[in-house]
């Protein structure tokens, strides 16, 4: 293998490392990257007090600081040592400093279009992995030779010829613009956030539609940079256009019924809905499924094709004061009127029975046992809970008429034996 660039650099750096002289570019590369540590501990502080998008991913953003402070510090260090000494170690630093500075870059990016998890440590530690090899194959003097190998394996598909190096370098540059896309989705959905003015349904279909208007100009813009025609994912996107047709209708009705749901504002998040037998909460809207959470903290995960389809119970669309009865039976020895006002205390002592309308009794029918009595009355916060309001005014019910002596009935039956005779059992010898 001939000797490249790369190698004559580490030849030269053998030789400056036999001299005196190396102290120097150890000095000033030590010095470059003690300025840049200060330096982004210095601007570290300032984020938090600022406001816009400085504060998007601060985290991410002061972990970026330091590499690009250093790599530059290095750059202008190796110019102006450059004119008295030699600086073959500067000029390996550079290198590493930038894969340094550019996996930094690509994981403060990955943070600001995704919420935190577990995956992208992991992705972290793969880029990483894959930066620091291609540095070093490239130090080494073989990422030449392997780039060549790579070239040398093509196909066709179509019209348009392919290698594995070319497929390499439209991967790297779909990701790299995606990249940008996605960081350009977070930027947008930030901006459109803070937008009090706006729907919060509206602003969740912007979102929606920015970032995917992004993804798909990255992938037109990214293909022909490196020399890949367009018509050549015309396969693709038939099989995809099958795909759709016959096995993935379901999932294609739920997304086109997500931005109905979210453009007609029928079902807003906060809103208290019974739909396929699951009441909760609207805790979350995406384009496919809507999250509903009970009160008893288990969340349902229904997709917008149903709610689309079903007839949904929304206890909260226009008004959010709900109406609670309360059926009570008492005997029918008992002073109705005076049962009644005590029904109707009990509902105007809870604290989130609403005054307007007051709360009302009711005498719904005589029974068997005794006679039906009903308290109706209106709450304005249903999304906390309605069996805990009813159980605190039976309750306050219950003490009132065993203080007052009202008599709940229970039901009783008569038996009676026509042949008793016949029904004693016979006695053993």
């Amino acid at each position: 293998m001939k000797q490249n660039e790369i190698g004559h650099l580490l030849g030269a750096l053998w030789n400056d490392l036999q001299q005196p002289d190396v102290l120097w570019q150890v000095a000033a590369l030590a010095f470059c990257l003690g300025l840049a540590w200060l330096a982004a501990r210095a601007l570290r502080r300032t984020p938090a007090a600022a406001a816009g998008a400085w504060r998007i991913g601060q985290s991410g953003l002061n972990r970026l600081l330091f590499p690009l402070f250093a790599l530059g510090l290095v750059l202008l260090a190796r110019v102006i040592l450059g004119q008295w000494h030699g600086v073959n170690l500067l000029s390996v630093a550079v290198p590493l400093l930038g894969s340094f500075a550019a996996i930094r870059a690509v994981m403060f990016t990955l943070r600001q279009a995704f919420a935190p998890s577990g995956w992208l440590a992991t992705f972290e530690r793969m880029l990483a992995l894959v930066a620091w090899s291609i540095v070093a194959l490239h130090i080494l003097g073989l990422l030449p030779a392997l780039i060549e190998a790579l070239e040398s394996v093509s196909f066709a598909v179509g019209k348009q010829k392919l290698s594995l190096w070319l497929l390499l370098q439209g991967i790297a540059t779909v990701l790299f613009t995606l990249l940008l896309a996605l960081w350009g989705g977070g930027l947008v959905e930030a901006r459109l956030l803070k937008a009090a003015t706006l729907d919060g349904n509206l602003r969740l279909v912007f979102v929606r539609l920015s970032k995917a208007l992004l993804i798909v100009l990255a992938v037109l813009i990214s293909l022909p940079l490196v020399g890949i025609d367009l018509t050549a994912l015309s396969v693709f996107g038939g099989a995809l256009g099958v795909g759709i047709g016959f096995g993935l209708q379901k999932i294609a009705a739920s997304y086109v019924s997500g931005f109905i749901i979210l453009l007609d504002r029928s079902i807003r998040i906060g809103n208290v809905i019974t739909v396929d037998q699951q009441k909760g909460e609207v805790t979350r809207i995406t384009t496919r499924y809507t999250v509903l959470r009970s009160l008893s903290g288990v969340e349902a995960i229904i997709p917008n094709e149903t709610l689309i389809g079903s007839v949904v119970l929304n206890e909260t669309y226009t008004n959010t004061r709900v109406r609670i009865s309360v059926p009570v039976q008492v005997s029918y020895k008992t002073d109705i009127d005076a049962t009644m006002r005590i029904m109707v205390e009990a509902g105007q002592a809870h604290p989130r029975v609403l005054a307007d309308p007051p709360p009302k009794a009711y005498l719904s029918g005589f029974a068997d046992s005794g006679v039906d009595l009903e308290l109706g009355f209106w709450i304005g916060d249903p999304q906390e809970g309605t069996l805990n309001v009813k159980s605190d005014i039976n309750l306050a019910i219950w003490h009132a008429f065993h203080k007052a002596g009202v008599e709940i009935p229970y039901p009783q039956r008569e038996v009676r034996l026509l042949n008793p005779a016949a029904a004693e059992l016979p006695r053993a010898v």
